[in-house]
């Protein structure tokens, strides 16, 4: 990113359009807040996780922001703040609903990647009716 960043004006609008498409993306990736999530407190019963959603999501938040004004990009949240009192940026809300559709099948990407596991079966037919007669092939060799 500070390549990009640091670059020319279109690789710092590119750099910019990845924060942009993919920031509420990467809150979200650390899953709903721990008092939504049914399998946070099992996790850090169990030693699996050491820190719940919030606390994983906030490190990150605290990371990343100086990082991305250090470099010249701009955190895509109007509501961005740094609370002095707690010593971590607060955020917007994140849009769980959108969260919910996207985990559930309906992403951004998901038509495309659909489209291409079906075209790709289709040109693969071929392959699975050739594996098919070779094995129907040696059935009835090793049958006579």
């Amino acid at each position: 990113m500070l390549k990009m960043a640091k670059g020319t004006p279109e690789q710092q609008r590119m750099a910019q359009d990845a924060i942009n498409r993919w920031w509420w993306p990467a809150l979200m990736m650390f899953g709903p807040h721990d008092n939504h999530s049914p399998r946070t407190l099992t996790g850090m019963k169990w030693k699996i996780k050491r820190a719940g959603n919030d606390e994983l999501r906030q490190r990150f938040i605290d990371k990343t922001v100086p990082q991305a004004e250090l470099i010249g990009l701009k955190i895509p949240d109007p509501k961005l703040r740094w609370n002095e009192q707690t010593g971590h940026y607060e955020t917007g809300d994140i849009d769980w609903e959108e969260f919910q559709r996207v985990i559930g099948g309906d992403g951004p990407c998901n038509h495309q990647r659909m489209e291409h596991h079906q075209r790709i079966h289709e040109e693969g037919a071929w392959v699975r009716e050739a594996a098919a007669a070779y094995a129907l092939r040696q059935k009835q060799g090793a049958a006579a």
